[in-house]
């Protein structure tokens, strides 16, 4: 099986959500049968790190408890194009570090980043949560692929709402962001959904 993944975002030498990504830790060791877990915040303790700034913390994890960590300075960065692709049999229910489908769907795409179509329904991007704008309101697809803890964070904090968002409902809205755990909502980094190379209304979308 392949390992596990975590992206935790530290800022300023402070972590972001971590109970969120413990608690995300902990359900895929119980899902797979595994008693225990890893420790995130005796992880982050152990680095010893201290650099103000902006880094992503990725933990590589197996279920036999043994894990490696990089420290990446980060910076969010800005997408020029997008594409729908469909894939009806993907799943990701849990944050594998095997990506190599999405890969796959990124090489034959003529976009930079694509936006995963799955039995008609939008779900995310290669590597993020997806909110689409409505008037003043700001909505994230209930069909989504992994349950992302920034998602669940600006859920509960009633920042957005869960709807179904299909091929044929994109129409309804006007901007979409990309969301993730070093993604926070970010008004500096909204698409319009011009920017989505092959919306319905213009092309047919690339089937995989």
């Amino acid at each position: 099986m392949s390992p596990f993944i975590e992206s935790i975002k530290i800022e300023d030498q402070e972590v972001f959500l971590l109970d969120l990504h413990q608690k995300r830790v902990n359900d895929t060791f119980a899902h797979f049968g595994q008693e225990g877990s890893i420790d995130l915040s005796k992880i982050f303790k152990n680095l010893e790190h201290d650099e103000d700034g902006m880094y992503k913390l990725k933990i590589t994890y197996s279920l036999d408890r043994t894990f490696r960590t990089q420290l990446i300075p980060y910076a969010i960065s800005e997408i020029d194009d997008f594409q729908l692709v469909e894939n009806n049999s993907f799943d990701y229910s849990f944050k594998f570090e095997d990506r190599k489908e999405f890969e796959r769907m990124k090489v034959k795409a003529r976009a930079e980043e694509i936006i995963i179509v799955k039995n008609n329904h939008i779900t995310d991007t290669s590597y993020s949560n997806l909110l689409f704008l409505k008037g003043k309101d700001w909505f994230t697809p209930s069909t989504f692929l992994l349950n992302g803890v920034q998602r669940q964070h600006l859920l509960k904090k009633k920042k957005i709402k869960e709807t179904e968002i299909t091929l044929q409902s994109l129409k309804e809205y006007s901007h979409f962001q990309l969301i993730n755990a070093m993604n926070d909502f970010d008004d500096m980094f909204i698409y319009p959904m011009s920017k989505i190379r092959n919306l319905p209304e213009n092309s047919d979308y690339l089937e995989l």
